[in-house]
C-alpha cells in the first residue's frame, strides 16, 4: 500500500504541475494579446483647425488622422488605423475653437499647443492618399 501511495501522490504531482503549466502558457498568451497597443495616429495638420461648433450638436473628432475631412471623422480608422476610434463630443454652446490638427493634444479635442513641440515639428507630415 505505501508504494500505492507514492505513485499516487507522484501521479497527482504531475497532474498539478501539467494543469499550472498549461494555466501559465495561457496567461502568457492572453499576455501577449492584451499588451497589443492601438496603432499610433499620423499628424495631418501641424496646426489647429477653427471651427465653429453649434451648441447641442454631436461631433466626431478624428482621433487617427487619416479622416479626409478634417479634424473630424470620416470612417478611416476602420480600414486605416483599426484600434482608433472617432472622439465624440457635445458643446455646450455655439462657439468658434481651435480643434487639434496634430492629434497628440492633451486636451481632445482641442489644441493645447502640442503641435509646437519638437517630436511633432520634426514628424513627417502625413500625406492623403
Amino acid at each position: 500500500m505505501d508504494k500505492m501511495s507514492s505513485l499516487v501522490a507522484k501521479l497527482h504531482h504531475l497532474w498539478i504541475t501539467s494543469i499550472l503549466k498549461q494555466s501559465r502558457m495561457t496567461t502568457m498568451q492572453s499576455k501577449v494579446h492584451l499588451s497589443t497597443m492601438p496603432p499610433e495616429p499620423v499628424i495631418p495638420s501641424k496646426k489647429p483647425f477653427k471651427v465653429d461648433l453649434v451648441g447641442g450638436k454631436c461631433y466626431s473628432w478624428c482621433t487617427c488622422g487619416h479622416s479626409k475631412k478634417q479634424p473630424f471623422c470620416d470612417g478611416a480608422h476602420k480600414t486605416k488605423a483599426q484600434g482608433l476610434s472617432p472622439l465624440r463630443f457635445v458643446p455646450e454652446k455655439d462657439a468658434t475653437v481651435w480643434l487639434c490638427g496634430c492629434k497628440y493634444t492633451n486636451n481632445p479635442p482641442y489644441c493645447d499647443g502640442t503641435h509646437k513641440q519638437d517630436f511633432i515639428t520634426s514628424a513627417p507630415l502625413h500625406e492623403q492618399n
